[in-house]
């Protein structure tokens, strides 16, 4: 498929640029790619932070997806394999200082000194610690999933069982494995926005049986980040449940406590999740999220009950918010967007997006806020007043007295 791709190799005295090029050019040819990051950007009048580039498959054909990163947007650029390369040489040490490719076998390194001096560096990878090159992300195939099925605990949970000795999902699990895996990959891009290297220290609050628990430990433990995680649930039975997998799988780096998010201890986290967290719980848990410095912060908030007596109707919504089922998806929608404002003001890159399709799960909204470096955490510590400004004005158009995670904020 990448034979055109192959081009004699430079000299070993040419520039750190063109030989990182040319690994790059060898990954593509032989199915090792894996992943391209590029950041350190040089006098970007765009405010680009980083570039992320990936390989995916457009109409069955190859193709390397540019994922620009800027302070307020993304943009996605696809290139052809070899108009993608072209476009990196241009790119190192001009547009960005370092650059960081991931294959199967390997990981290499450039970087250049503001005084101008390229390094390259490669570090192979041994066979119990790299990871296979994930296959091209088709947009007409069915997606890589990045769980493996055979994992015994995926049986333990009763997501898996064997057909004809070899694990298979079972049938009425299909829309759960499918969700899990989506938060898998959501959690993936956020590690690497974050930037966090291991261990990773990761607050599971409400992890009812541990789906979710037991997938972020062993995506992270697959990808070396050395794991520490801890589910948190109210019900006894379920961390009696979970514990039990994990002491019958020896599993390490994993464990279940009975607590509430309420009245937990804070300590320090680089990952807090809260799904399904019902009502102000959700407001409780994004504060811990925020006390223990999380990097990372993943809610799936449900049962909105807060706001909705408070609200009282402009009289330009009174006519479409008289039915009760708009005037619940109001007060939903009001609720979220305090909450995204203020993990802004609190200097998180945050997003509100629908992370799984309404046929898998009604629950499907995702709060995602990746603590924000370098120029874009300067421009939301800018943005800081206005962010407080809008909140204020929200809560004056709907007539709110008060919302929970802005009171536990102001009570810091």
């Amino acid at each position: 498929m990448f034979t055109s791709l192959i081009t004699p190799p430079p000299a070993a005295t040419a520039p750190a640029h063109e030989r990182f090029v040319h690994l790059a050019r060898l990954a593509l040819a032989s199915g090792q790619f894996g992943k391209l990051l590029l950041s350190g950007p040089v006098g970007d009048e765009e405010e680009v932070e980083r570039l992320t580039v990936r390989l995916v498959e457009l109409r069955g054909e190859p193709a390397l997806s540019f994922l620009w990163r800027h302070r307020t947007k993304d943009v996605t650029k696809n290139h052809a394999p070899e108009a993608g390369l072209a476009e990196l040489a241009t790119l190192l040490g001009t547009r960005f200082r370092n650059a960081h490719l991931h294959t199967s076998t390997e990981e290499v390194q450039f970087a250049v000194s503001r005084k101008g001096r390229e390094t390259l560096r490669v570090t192979r990878l041994d066979a119990a610690s790299g990871a296979e090159a994930p296959a091209p992300a088709a947009h007409d195939k069915a997606k890589q999933r990045p769980l493996d099925m055979a994992r015994p605990v995926w049986s333990a949970l009763g997501l898996t069982h064997l057909v004809k000795g070899e694990p298979a999902l079972v049938p009425a699990m299909a829309r759960k494995w499918k969700q899990i895996n989506r938060f898998v990959e959501i959690l993936s891009s956020a590690v690497d926005e974050a930037g966090l290297q291991g261990p990773v220290r990761v607050a599971d609050f409400g992890s009812g049986k541990g789906y979710l628990t037991f997938a972020v430990h062993d995506w992270l433990q697959a990808h070396g980040l050395a794991p520490r995680v801890t589910g948190i649930e109210l019900r006894d039975d379920m961390v009696k449940l979970c514990t039990a997998i994990i002491d019958s799988e020896n599993i390490t780096g994993l464990r279940f406590d009975q607590g509430d998010v309420r009245t937990q201890a804070v300590q320090p986290l680089d990952v807090m999740i809260a799904l399904h967290a019902c009502d102000i719980a959700t407001d409780h848990a994004l504060h811990v999220g925020l006390q223990s410095g999380a990097r990372v912060i993943m809610s799936s908030p449900c049962c909105h009950k807060e706001l909705r007596p408070q609200m009282t109707m402009p009289a330009v919504l009174r006519p479409m918010l008289q039915h009760g089922i708009h005037l619940g998806q109001e007060a939903e929608m009001v609720t979220d967007s305090l909450r995204a404002l203020l993990l802004e003001s609190q200097g998180y890159r945050t997003q509100v997006f629908e992370f799984i399709a309404l046929e898998h799960t009604s629950k499907n909204k995702m709060i995602l806020a990746v603590k924000a470096q370098g120029l874009a955490a300067e421009a939301l510590a800018a943005r800081r007043a206005e962010l407080l400004a809008q909140i204020a004005e929200i809560k004056r158009f709907y007539g709110l007295r008060e919302q929970r995670l802005e009171q536990l904020l102001a009570a810091g």
